[in-house]
């Protein structure tokens, strides 16, 4: 073997000779041919091979370009923030102009666990880890293209929050609402599909005809990609009959448009919450708890509630059936004093 061959060539690198006698290296992919500099292991083929496998220049760090503005706007151009999905994307985004407004003019390389944590202090314990998490991925990145060594958020603990998250609706505040929501208006609708098919408000502004066949409504969720295949029963069928709905979305604005975000819907949502005068805590999500509860109270099993929610980990099912299952042990240790005093 010629010397200059290298002895462990790197993947999707091939080696070719010219009709000139020249050998030449050709970076080949899923049917892509790009060809690469002569000198194998130079700078500028390092670089130029870098490029073909990640698709991404290596960053050239300028004394005027140290902000963690810059770091940000260049992170948000890399891949690793393009390849999320557009609600994760809208969401991160959101976190970092508030961070860039705060410290943007700042050194990236300057900063410290220290800051990262005093962010934290500023905010709310589910806000805090929202952040620490974000910007983690932000100098992760910065970690990979090598301008920084170290990120700064491993060494920073997360808040430990006593709560229980959203608010979970009760019997009596869904028969609030449905009383004062009558069946054939949007409220009520929006009511029954968060409530009986159970979609987070990203997809429950998305749902519409073309996703139920057969009775029953099958959609890919946004947030965890998973499919999920939920039987429509005759009172959201009843519901969905009596409504006028969009041509690809059951639920749509007073202009007859769907919805633009998943936020909108739920301010939206707040408003009809508002005329049925009920808690400020009552929100879209908390349906979805509901609903879960209900299912979970009267015998759904673990598999059942991941497959009806989307849930991957089974972890998410059990607090709702570890919950009812307090609810049946503690009803039964009851009944059996009062059975026997």
């Amino acid at each position: 073997m010629n010397e200059d061959m290298p002895r462990k060539r790197p993947p999707f690198l091939s080696r070719e000779k010219t009709r000139h006698g020249r050998h030449v290296w050709y970076f080949k992919r899923a049917g892509k041919r790009v060809r690469l500099p002569d000198e194998y292991g130079s700078k500028e083929f390092n670089e130029a091979y870098a490029v073909c496998l990640t698709g991404e220049k290596p960053l050239k760090i300028e004394p005027a370009s140290s902000s963690l503005a810059w770091l940000v706007g260049r992170y948000k151009e890399s891949n690793d923030f393009k390849s999320l999905r557009p609600s994760t994307r809208r969401m991160r985004d959101n976190v970092l102009k508030a961070a860039c407004e705060n410290a943007g003019k700042n050194s990236f390389a300057k900063i410290t666990r220290k800051h990262i944590e005093e962010a934290m202090g500023r905010r709310k314990p589910h806000a805090a880890n929202n952040f620490r998490k974000i910007m983690s991925r932000v100098f992760q990145w910065a970690v990979k293209q090598e301008l920084l060594a170290i990120n700064p958020c491993d060494s920073v603990d997360p808040v430990k929050a006593q709560t229980d998250g959203h608010h979970t609706w009760t019997i009596e505040q869904v028969e609030k609402y449905r009383k004062k929501h009558a069946v054939g208006t949007k409220a009520r609708l929006a009511l029954d599909l968060l409530l009986f098919v159970g979609l987070r408000r990203s997809d429950v502004v998305r749902v519409g005809k073309q996703h139920m066949k057969n009775g029953v409504i099958s959609i890919r969720t946004e947030k965890t990609g998973s499919w999920v295949h939920v039987a429509v029963f005759s009172a959201l069928q009843k519901s969905i009959d009596a409504t006028e709905t969009g041509d690809l979305a059951f639920l749509t604005t007073d202009w007859g448009q769907p919805f633009k975000s998943a936020a909108s819907f739920g301010n939206w949502f707040r408003d009809r919450c508002n005329e049925a005068f009920l808690p400020i805590e009552c929100r879209a999500h908390g349906l979805r708890k509901a609903g879960a509860t209900i299912a979970a109270d009267n015998g759904a099993t673990v598999h059942e509630l991941m497959a009806m929610y989307g849930w991957s980990k089974s972890s998410m099912a059990e607090v709702y059936t570890r919950e009812s299952d307090k609810r049946r042990l503690a009803r039964g240790a009851a009944e059996r004093i009062a059975n026997n005093v």
